[in-house]
């Protein structure tokens, strides 16, 4: 016996509703026929995929998270093939789910996803923003294949595809001293008040800017939000180190900040595609791929 594409796709959706009853009502089948399909799936497969709990709904085994990412892989390729006998090959359609680090987002998405909109018209992108250990989870969990993120701390159950380089700015006040020079040495601040950017793993690598020469920042405020930053600096309350810099310097509140590039940083970062290793991409992924190889080159 072999399992089918619906037995899957029964077993995704009681593995993201957390009970089979839920599921069933989504699903329009009875939950007799749905718990007997789950049941069929976790005998060809040889493993217990779930644990069921009495009136509590179902938990997932530690196999059947292993499993889940991989069947959601094989599901995507299957509407992929779909898409592809309707199109006779000639060109690609059909949903891409991408992650994106909250902060990349704004700064390219929307450019990017115009030139794919011109690339490949009939590829839906749906988008999934988040912190960079949410979008690295959905990666590995098969919720999303491809994400946008830093190339930092990357989960080593993921590849990813380097696309450019953003060096560190400090971020100064207008009237600043430093304002007017071409670069910054990181020193010459460290006693100032610093407004960090406090973001689960971009908090470390601005303290190892700081701490790869020794010294240690002075900071005064720490935000989650990036324009809280830049605000926060156009009013006065201190600077900051930021590496992705914003066209205009103006900030919500018309304040006015000036980014100067830090003298010889230790680090920059990588901006990179991330996926899985679990899977193989699918030609929506592929061809995502390839535009933002070529959008980034253009930058």
């Amino acid at each position: 016996m072999q399992y089918t594409l619906k037995q899957l796709r029964y077993f995704v959706a009681v593995a993201e509703h957390g009970s089979i009853s839920v599921a069933s009502k989504n699903l329009h089948i009875s939950q007799p026929a749905l718990s007997a399909a789950i049941s069929q799936l976790e005998s060809v497969i040889g493993l217990p995929l779930l644990i069921r709990h009495h009136a509590r709904g179902v938990s997932i085994t530690p196999a059947g998270r292993q499993f889940l990412s991989q069947v959601r892989g094989l599901l995507s390729h299957a509407e992929e093939i779909q898409h592809a006998g309707k199109d006779l090959g000639t060109s690609v359609s059909g949903t891409l789910i991408v992650g994106c680090f909250t902060t990349l987002a704004p700064f390219f998405i929307p450019q990017l996803l115009r030139t794919l909109e011109q690339a490949h018209p009939a590829l839906s992108i749906e988008l999934a923003e988040g912190a960079l250990d949410h979008v690295q989870h959905q990666l590995i969990m098969g919720k999303s294949e491809l994400a946008l993120v830093y190339h930092i701390d990357l989960d080593p159950r993921l590849s990813s595809k380097p696309l450019t380089t953003v060096i560190p700015h400090a971020v100064l006040p207008v009237k600043h001293q430093l304002s007017s020079h071409s670069s910054v040495p990181l020193p010459a601040l460290a006693t100032e008040p610093m407004i960090l950017l406090d973001l689960p793993h971009s908090r470390d690598y601005f303290y190892t800017l700081f701490r790869d020469l020794g010294i240690e920042p002075n900071i005064r405020y720490r935000t989650q939000s990036f324009e809280l930053v830049r605000g926060l600096v156009g009013q006065g309350h201190g600077y900051s180190v930021l590496n992705l810099k914003p066209t205009s310097n103006e900030t919500y509140d018309g304040g006015q900040v000036r980014y100067i590039p830090i003298e010889n940083p230790t680090r920059d970062l990588v901006i990179a595609l991330a996926h899985t290793k679990a899977i193989t991409l699918t030609r929506r992924a592929t061809a995502f791929i390839d535009t933002c190889e070529e959008f980034f080159s253009t930058l």
